[in-house]
């Protein structure tokens, strides 16, 4: 009987977290889709504006068009490789990594895209039966599923603000592509 019991405990349970680990599979699947849009868009943004234009800004006290794209590379550094990869973070203060100094446009798109690599393959790699687990993030508790749509969000938001400097420099911005 005690076996019988655990048999059908264990088929239960199999019934209950097959579905489960398939919708993480599908939610990685579908949201490094959208990653992937959201390169092609940023990039696109990037090539835009005349590189002399790169520290343009919407306001004195935002960051220019150059710092945008590359906190969006910082962020996306964090996000992926320090806070669900493990890595020890860089220090924005201190980083020189993802700072505009003596960078050309070109090695700021060059490193933006790379950023993206790396980012696309740590999550390809995600053990989806960990997008449960929570984490501290900036003193709330967070799964690492939320913890990468609040990746998608901050992309969003820096891009976002690149768009207006293009159209404050009356550059038309690259038609929005959906799902991303």
């Amino acid at each position: 009987m005690k076996k019988t019991l655990i048999i059908i405990t264990i088929a239960f349970t199999g019934l209950f977290s097959l579905p489960i680990e398939a919708q993480d599979a599908i939610y990685i699947k579908e949201y490094l889709e959208r990653l992937e849009n959201s390169r092609k868009y940023v990039l696109k943004v990037a090539e835009l504006l005349p590189e002399e234009k790169y520290n343009s800004k919407v306001t004195q006290e935002s960051m220019s068009f150059a710092e945008n794209l590359l906190h969006i590379g910082y962020a996306m550094d964090w996000h992926s490789q320090s806070l669900l990869g493990g890595r020890e973070a860089r220090v924005w203060q201190t980083d020189k990594v993802f700072k505009t100094k003596n960078k050309s446009k070109e090695d700021m798109i060059k490193l933006i895209d790379e950023t993206f690599d790396e980012t696309i393959k740590l999550i390809t790699n995600l053990d989806t039966r960990q997008l449960s687990e929570r984490l501290d993030y900036f003193g709330l508790n967070r799964t690492k599923r939320q913890i990468l749509m609040l990746l998608a969000d901050h992309i969003t938001h820096h891009r976002g603000q690149m768009l207006v400097t293009l159209k404050l420099n009356a550059i038309t911005p690259p038609r929005y592509v959906l799902y991303q």
